[in-house]
């Protein structure tokens, strides 16, 4: 594997979601990397997806060694319940925790300059547990007054190495060179349109517990640098009020350059919440792309958490708008509630109606804090 340094002057390009993948990413969640209530339905989540995807495109589906026989198992059920094509999935046994393969692995980017245009390049942001590597295990990583497992150094440190030994291990059709950088960011917390245009909140980026000492400015050249964008739209959001400390891809999508999905939270949630998406929906509504045009700006309204069953907090991660672009397909998530559920297949329906829309059911995700974006990451292809 061949490297760039952080201090180099290449540049990137990060394309907008619909671009054709070579593959999908997804991540068999370990025990030691979510809380005992949520594994159970959070392996079927992801098996789930496996299956969904793999109709699509192919899956990687990152496993450590002694859960290869779970994932399988559970695949084998997955593929009975969803359109499938089960030679697409490949299980591959591997040092990982998290299923969130969205912020620990590789962002996938394509060379700008003419000698690189058929390379492949990803960059590795160096994982640190959401910034939070010192004090993860303190940390509430969802307000749900549950045990978490406690990630021991060797946990954590794979955690730290998952995108380097992604890269190492990602050499078909060829070998990948791993773009360095001075940033520590995940990939939730990016949304760009592949028009350059990018889409970000100031807390999960311009935060002393993943950039400290580093400038808006120093930031926004780097970001610049390595996503081929030239306008960077800002939200405020919030420090710790998640663990990501608000992921812009919670919370807004492209669904194609100019166009984008907002997430308004129920109205049982804490109230925060709704300000956030009231200084998105604001900020969209006054501002404009890089190739100078407004917003149009779709609303859709998350349903009610309860759906997922009986709680023990307020706000597990019920939006629509972290749905997935596969090559012919939108995969979009479903909570359970009926009515919210259909009205956002048939919104995404109408935005997309190039491609097959594919509701998943997801119940171990949402509790854990994340939703299908979050736990899918795309090999970009370059042909």
């Amino acid at each position: 594997m061949a490297s760039r340094s952080s201090e180099g002057t290449e540049r990137y390009f990060h394309p907008g979601e619909t671009s054709r993948h070579a593959a999908t990413i997804l991540g068999f969640p370990s025990k030691f990397s979510i809380a005992p209530a949520y594994y159970e339905s959070a392996c079927t989540d992801i098996a789930h997806l496996a299956s969904v995807i793999s109709a699509f495109e192919s899956v990687r589906l990152y496993t450590r060694a002694e859960d290869v026989p779970k994932a399988k198992s559970m695949v084998r059920q997955a593929v009975t319940q969803y359109p499938s094509n089960t030679s697409n999935i490949c299980i591959i046994p591997f040092p990982t925790n998290h299923l969130w393969v969205r912020d620990t692995g590789p962002l996938y980017v394509l060379g700008i300059a003419e000698n690189d245009r058929q390379r492949r390049f990803a960059v590795n942001f160096r994982f640190n547990e959401w910034g939070k590597k010192d004090d993860i295990n303190d940390h509430s990583r969802a307000s749900d007054g549950l045990d978490w497992p406690v990630m021991l150094q060797e946990q954590l440190q794979e955690n730290a190495n998952f995108a380097k030994k992604v890269i190492e291990f990602d050499v078909s059709p060829s070998c990948v060179t791993e773009v360095e950088t001075t940033l520590h960011l995940e990939g939730g917390a990016l949304v760009v349109d592949g028009e350059g245009t990018l889409l970000a909140t100031e807390s999960s980026i311009i935060n002393e517990n993943r950039n400290p000492g580093l400038s808006r400015t120093m930031i926004e050249t780097e970001l610049r640098r390595l996503l081929g964008v030239n306008k960077i739209i800002w939200f405020p959001g919030r420090r710790d009020l998640d663990v990501t400390d608000v992921h812009v891809d919670a919370e807004v999508n492209f669904i194609r350059p100019g166009v984008v999905v907002l997430s308004r939270p129920h109205s049982s949630v804490p109230k925060v919440w709704l300000e956030v998406h009231e200084e998105i929906k604001k900020i969209l509504g006054e501002s404009v792309d890089a190739r100078g045009r407004s917003f149009e700006i779709h609303i859709v309204d998350e349903p009610d958490p309860k759906t997922l069953g009986q709680l023990s907090y307020t706000e597990p991660a019920t939006n629509y708008v972290n749905f997935y672009f596969v090559n012919g397909g939108l995969i979009v998530p479903q909570f359970g509630d009926e009515g919210k559920d259909r009205e956002a297949l048939d919104l995404f329906r109408r935005l997309c109606p190039d491609r097959v829309v594919q509701p998943v059911h997801v119940v171990g995700l949402p509790l854990a804090g994340g939703v299908i974006h979050c736990a899918t990451q795309p090999v970009l292809s370059v042909d």
